[in-house]
């Protein structure tokens, strides 16, 4: 197994891009934790509202309610500012549009690093399939902060930003870097508690968000030597 080494940290502020409500607080939350322990800050932007995550309620309802339960998620973790960007969930297309909108969004709030999810096709590297939302979503956000630092791109959504240093997405089976996530860890998993109408609908009788977050972070502790850590997958723009 391979060891990880850490992630940078002397950055001040970073921008999440990703496709869901929940999809940071399946892993990333603790870190989130524990960079805004540190005085950092972070802006939330999620693509969709997550409207087509429970079978049992209507979009129409479901949106709003998914919007609240993210905004509480983020609290937990000391993020107050979180933007829903209106794309749909469970159909977002990877192509120009995407890539404007998300250029856009780092161009406004100019951060120094841009956290998103796994885009790879797979969790595992093997068989266990990711979704088509996060795999757009991840490529679009490597790709627009490219964009972003080209005057000459989407001139018509601001001024250029060219001060993103790198791009980590969350959870990548080809994860090389980590962040010791311990003492945040338990702050976690109140984060991904926080999406109780989510979980309830995801009907896993025996689902423990607490369970499930160790695991996932003792192995990435374990190869970065630590009780508990979150892995990223890093780019340099």
């Amino acid at each position: 197994m391979t060891a990880l080494e850490p992630v940078a940290e002397d950055w001040q502020k970073a921008l999440a891009v990703v496709a869901h409500p929940d999809d940071l607080e399946f892993g990333t939350a603790a870190a989130i934790a524990r960079w805004t322990a540190q005085g950092k800050e972070i802006v939330y932007v999620l693509l969709t509202s997550g409207e087509a995550g429970i079978d049992g309620i209507a979009p129409a309802e479901c949106g709003p309610l998914r919007e609240a339960e993210q905004i509480e998620s983020a609290r937990i973790v000391g993020v107050s500012a979180v933007e829903f960007l209106g794309q749909p969930d469970g159909t977002i297309e990877y192509g120009v549009a995407l890539r404007r909108l998300i250029a856009e969004t780092v161009r406004r709030h100019q951060p120094e690093i841009v956290i998103t999810n796994n885009f790879r096709e797979t969790w595992d590297g093997d068989v266990l399939l990711n979704q088509q939302d996060h795999m757009a979503t991840g490529r679009a956000t490597l790709d627009a902060v490219r964009d972003a630092a080209n005057r000459w791109i989407f001139p018509e959504v601001g001024e250029r930003w060219a001060g993103v240093r790198q791009v980590w997405a969350a959870g990548s089976p080809l994860s090389k870097h980590g962040v010791d996530t311990t003492e945040t860890f338990e702050i976690g998993v109140d984060s991904l508690r926080a999406h109780k109408a989510y979980i309830d609908g995801l009907n896993w009788p025996h689902f423990d968000p607490a369970e499930f977050l160790e695991g996932v972070s003792r192995a990435a502790g374990t190869r970065l030597g630590t009780p508990f850590a979150t892995a990223f997958e890093v780019f340099t723009p």
